[in-house]
């Protein structure tokens, strides 16, 4: 969901990238929105991203972003480390980053067409609406699950 005037912040916002950062990051903004038709999106300048938020009640929770720059773009989400990723696709493990997770694209990179990546925004998205006690309850629960 996507206002008339956010709609225009965003087009602003990507026109200062290269054009195949532009078509990349046009691509996840529909994956997003495919996958979790319900998120909010808006534009967050401060952050030099597209955020995406969850509807809460009357909140919203912040679950996933598309951050542009010069040679790539990230998909990233807010509690990716929380997330089932069997395929072993997101980083930032390495980086030692306590929670955020992401994926990279590049110029010449191939869009996701399909369910790994749309179940992971999905997951994404049911993470995020979980309380902190629910969370570490999942972590937990990850960390004593048998080796896939």
């Amino acid at each position: 969901m996507s206002s008339d005037s956010n709609e225009r912040d965003v087009e602003q916002f990507l026109a200062s990238f290269p054009i195949e950062m532009v078509t990349i990051a046009g691509g996840l903004r529909a994956l997003v929105l495919r996958a979790v038709p319900e998120a909010i999106e808006r534009l967050r300048p401060g952050w030099r991203l597209i955020g995406y938020d969850v509807p809460l009640g009357r909140r919203k929770r912040y679950f996933a972003y598309i951050a542009p720059e010069p040679v790539h773009v990230h998909l990233g989400f807010e509690f990716g480390a929380w997330l089932d990723d069997p395929h072993r696709l997101l980083e930032g493990a390495h980086l030692e980053l306590r929670r955020v997770r992401y994926l990279t694209y590049r110029a010449g990179d191939r869009l996701p067409e399909g369910s790994v990546i749309d179940e992971l925004v999905r997951q994404a998205a049911r993470v995020a609406l979980l309380s902190p006690p629910e969370r570490v309850a999942l972590a937990l629960d990850r960390e004593s699950a048998p080796p896939s």
